[in-house]
């Protein structure tokens, strides 16, 4: 995914984390995968980041600053707006889906309940990224 850049997993729930973590490893995704559970963290993490990561998945309702709001803040800075967005969430709200486009997501993705089907859609993710050209 996106050669060896890393990927930046903003989730606070810790099981989804660890879902993710594993089916990463198992679809020998080597990315590293740095963890934030909240936007505020996220952003600060860009701020101090040496290398931006290739690919952010975001989950839209953390603590502190939710996933919308990041991504507002984020999308207004040059240098970050470029990076790939692939929302992971439980909403099936349409506002959400909406308001996540509006700035410029790549993907909103829906968390399958059962490990299976969430690693399948991994999968999917990895498949279209490692073919895809990126701006950086």
């Amino acid at each position: 995914m996106l050669a060896s850049k890393e990927i930046l997993l903003l989730e606070d729930d810790i099981v989804d984390v660890m879902t993710i973590q594993r089916a990463l490893k198992q679809l020998n995704i080597t990315n590293t995968c740095i963890v934030k559970t909240n936007g505020e963290e996220g952003l600060e993490y860009l701020r101090n980041c040496e290398e931006l990561p290739g690919l952010i998945f975001l989950d839209i309702n953390m603590p502190k600053m939710n996933g919308i709001e990041f991504l507002k803040l984020m999308k207004q800075n040059d240098n970050w707006s470029r990076i790939p967005v692939i929302v992971l969430t439980t909403s099936n709200d349409q506002r959400d889906k909406d308001e996540t486009f509006k700035f410029g997501i790549s993907g909103y993705m829906i968390k399958p309940v059962g490990y299976d089907d969430f690693k399948e859609m991994l999968s999917a993710i990895q498949t279209y990224w490692n073919i895809s050209e990126h701006p950086y």
